[in-house]
């Protein structure tokens, strides 16, 4: 999630587990810095635009690795308080900031490395887009009341960690109704899918940006994909796909390739490969829509050269315009 969620997270877990033991600013503080802290692995480069990619969200997001780092940062945190006996406290309430954090994140497409340093998969439910506003505001709210009247703080933390995850509940809830409804109005195949069919394990069901009432609908086959839009503010509407074709001998030519591969792996398949020019220009598709999409890169044959990340040509007041004609259309 983005980095004002994490921030409010934070400050809200601690300052519901730390109570009245400590001042209300410094529980707020720590809890904030702490929600921050997993997000810092951006600022190391690891060589080259797909190694940062896949980078992010890695060793700094496994609970295991949190585990090991929670004693070290409650002690500090009550050195520079000097608050060394509440250690149990901070203990239990950097913990649960830390931990929260990477769980947050997991609901997310991007993609959580949970398992580290026992699998290397990466892990992304997708049924929240990685900025919500309903989702942050609760705990904004909260926080903020908290702040106006410090003694009913626990409450009002208790009260905003409580409707952010019933909203994470109801936007997972939301993505299985929409899954089962593009599982039972799969597109007819085209010529060029013909061969293969859309095969509900290759289904993927993302929101699209700032809601969780307009879906996007993502399905691969071996000769290309298919993408379509679904508003839960008109159910009885059919979903029309549109199909992008792929050049699948391209794709086996080149799925040795180390970048590709690596993307290939990072998105659990969810990616497209074209031939531009001496170029191949790679996508991760499970995150943007129509066409413009968060993650493309331009690699060389060569696997020994750096790929570069293309910029995104994104005009948000379109997207923004033509989400809303997508969530009122009727059939």
């Amino acid at each position: 999630m983005d980095s004002l969620s994490q921030i409010c997270l934070g400050a809200a877990v601690s300052t519901l587990f730390m109570g009245r033991s400590v001042p209300l600013k410094q529980a707020m503080l720590w809890g904030a810095v702490a929600g921050t802290l997993p997000d810092l692995d951006v600022l190391f480069d690891a060589g080259d635009a797909i190694a940062n990619m896949v980078s992010h969200r890695a060793h700094t997001h496994a609970p295991f690795y949190l585990a090991l780092f929670s004693p070290l940062l409650a002690w500090l945190v009550c050195i520079l308080q000097r608050q060394q006996q509440l250690y149990p406290r901070w203990l239990l309430a950097i913990s649960l900031v830390l931990i929260t954090h990477p769980l947050l994140d997991v609901m997310t497409i991007y993609g959580t490395r949970l398992g580290l340093p026992f699998t290397d998969t990466p892990f992304g439910i997708g049924s929240i887009f990685i900025i919500d506003p309903l989702y942050t505001l609760p705990l904004l709210a909260g926080l903020i009341f908290a702040m106006s009247k410090p003694k009913r703080s626990i409450k009002a933390s208790a009260w905003g960690l409580t409707v952010s995850s019933l909203y994470l509940l109801w936007s997972f809830s939301a993505q299985q109704m929409v899954l089962q409804r593009a599982k039972a109005l799969l597109p007819a195949p085209t010529v060029q899918s013909s061969q293969n069919l859309p095969i509900t394990q290759r289904v993927l069901v993302t929101p699209t940006p700032f809601n969780t009432l307009l879906w996007r609908i993502l399905i691969m086959t071996e000769h290309g994909y298919y993408e379509g839009f679904y508003s839960l503010l008109n159910g009885t509407r059919d979903i029309q796909y549109q199909f992008y074709p792929q050049n699948i001998e391209l794709r086996q030519r080149h799925a040795s390739h180390p970048d590709i591969a690596r993307i290939a792996a990072f998105s659990h398949g969810f990616y497209g490969l074209e031939q531009q020019g001496d170029n191949l220009i790679l996508s991760d598709l499970r995150m943007g829509l129509r066409e413009n999409y968060a993650f493309t890169f331009q690699v060389t044959a060569d696997a020994s050269m750096p790929a570069k990340a293309l910029p995104r040509a994104y005009d948000m007041g379109t997207t923004l315009r033509w989400m809303q004609q997508q969530l009122i259309m009727t059939g």
